[in-house]
């Protein structure tokens, strides 16, 4: 099992097989400034130029090292498709939603040209580029934001919480119109290359409790993932923040892994799922990799494999100026670690 490939050892995580170390994966962004410097890039033009999406995202095995690639950085690309206002920013700054434009569900309909839209259509060409670069070689990523996430983008956060909180039958009336949505996009990805789907929908504690998963959103993902999903490829579930108290539930949703974050401790996360579902993480953002060191990232990443994780990651979309020499680090700490093993 020596050297095995990138793309091999993901897939054999996923399969359940012994591998030569831990694999090293992004289900979101790692692109930072000095990515983007060192092949002339920057923002915005990576979120809607298809050849400079798939330049930034080839930085991250080709620079760091990871044992995946993934194209989609930002979380506004199919809303931006739907018709939400975005700013799409520059500098360090990632694009952000100014106007949400849905307050009933009976106004929204997926526009038949939805693929062919600039912000959804680079993607996929970034994801056709990228399967041209690396074949079989390296594990590619594609990544949707799942109906909750979307009724966020087009309704407004605190508007949708308010649905799901005083109406909930009208909240699930939303999940249902925005659910084609991220299927359709999740299908164009796979054909155009994904190995993996990276499904976000942010059901995160501080932002609605475990009940509303279980009641409102479980019954959607088990339907998507029992009728689409599992034909194509792996898929990881990603909900930011303390989330342990709703594992349980995503144990059950059919997903393949959990993209969990640090605010969750991962004995108690793994006590949760009951290995009904891998868990992917978690190297901290804000603390580890914007601010630490190497050594930092280190200690980090021999926790969680001490712990039994196999899918290392950071635990969400890194900050732009984190220093490419902590993501490096994360590749070097599991190659160590492994060679430790041995």
């Amino acid at each position: 099992m020596e050297n095995m490939k990138p793309k091999e050892r993901v897939m054999a995580v996923f399969a359940g097989k012994e591998t030569d170390r831990a694999a090293v994966i992004n289900p979101t962004s790692i692109i930072t400034l000095d990515s983007m410097a060192s092949i002339g890039v920057k923002f915005p033009d990576v979120h809607l130029d298809g050849e400079k999406m798939a330049a930034a995202a080839a930085t991250g095995h080709d620079l760091c090292g990871f044992d995946s690639v993934m194209p989609k950085f930002s979380v506004v690309q199919s809303a931006a498709a739907l018709g939400a206002e975005v700013d799409w920013g520059s500098g360090d700054a990632m694009p952000i939603i100014r106007r949400h434009p849905i307050t009933d569900p009976e106004q929204f309909k997926i526009p038949d040209d939805f693929l062919d839209r600039q912000p959804v259509k680079a993607v996929l060409d970034a994801l056709k580029i990228l399967k041209k670069k690396y074949g079989d070689e390296v594990a590619i990523i594609g990544k949707v934001f799942g109906p909750w996430t979307t009724a966020y983008n087009m309704c407004g956060t605190e508007q949708f919480l308010m649905e799901t909180a005083l109406d909930p039958e009208r909240a699930v009336e939303f999940l249902e119109v925005f659910k084609p949505v991220a299927i359709k996009f999740a299908e164009a990805q796979y054909e155009a290359g994904a190995d993996i789907i990276m499904w976000a929908d942010h059901v995160s504690g501080d932002l609605c409790g475990p009940y509303a998963y279980r009641d409102l959103l479980l019954p959607i993902h088990q339907k998507i993932n029992r009728d689409l999903f599992h034909k194509s490829g792996p898929t990881i579930l990603h909900a930011c923040g303390k989330t342990v108290d709703r594992m349980k539930y995503f144990a059950e949703s059919g997903f393949d892994a959990f993209h969990f974050d640090t605010r969750n401790d991962v004995h108690e996360a793994l006590k949760e799922v009951d290995g009904k579902i891998l868990l992917t993480g978690g190297v901290n953002n804000p603390k580890v990799l914007l601010k630490g060191t190497p050594e930092d990232v280190k200690a980090q990443v021999w926790e969680h494999l001490d712990a039994g994780i196999r899918l290392i990651s950071p635990e969400c979309a890194i900050p732009a100026r984190t220093p490419n020499r902590n993501l490096i680090a994360i590749v070097d700490a599991v190659k160590e670690y492994a060679d430790k093993k041995d």
